[in-house]
C-alpha cells in the first residue's frame, strides 16, 4: 500500500512594501484562505524579517496519487492569483511513501 506526499514551496516578492505589518497583512490572509479553501497544511517558511520577499509552502499527503496532484496544482494557481505579490519562483514534487512496514500482517 501507498501514499503520495505533494509539497509546494514558492517565493513571493513585492518590492513595494514599505513595512513588515504591510507584508504580513498580504501574506497571512492568504495563507490563512489556502488552509480554508483546500486541505493542506500550510506556513510562512522563510522571509518574514524582510520587506520585499517571503517563502510559503504548502503540503498534504492522501493515498490517490491523481488527487495530490490535482490539490497542489488547484492550490498553487489559487496563491498565484491572490493578492498584491509576484510568485517568482517555485518547486513542488510528490513523492510516493510506503505504507508496508505499518500494515498488520492480516492486511498484507
Amino acid at each position: 500500500m501507498k501514499a503520495y506526499l505533494g509539497i509546494y514551496t514558492a517565493r513571493l516578492e513585492m518590492p513595494w512594501v514599505k513595512s513588515l505589518k504591510e507584508k504580513r497583512a498580504l501574506v497571512k490572509p492568504t495563507i490563512e484562505r489556502l488552509r480554508a479553501r483546500f486541505p493542506v497544511s500550510a506556513a510562512r517558511l522563510a522571509g518574514q524579517d524582510d520587506h520585499g520577499w517571503e517563502v510559503v509552502g504548502f503540503s498534504l499527503i492522501g493515498y490517490d496519487g491523481v488527487w495530490v496532484e490535482t490539490v497542489l496544482r488547484e492550490a498553487a494557481d489559487f496563491i498565484a492569483a491572490q493578492a498584491e505579490y509576484e510568485v517568482v519562483g517555485f518547486s513542488w514534487s510528490i513523492e510516493e511513501v510506503s505504507l508496508e512496514d505499518l500494515m498488520p500482517n492480516w492486511a498484507t
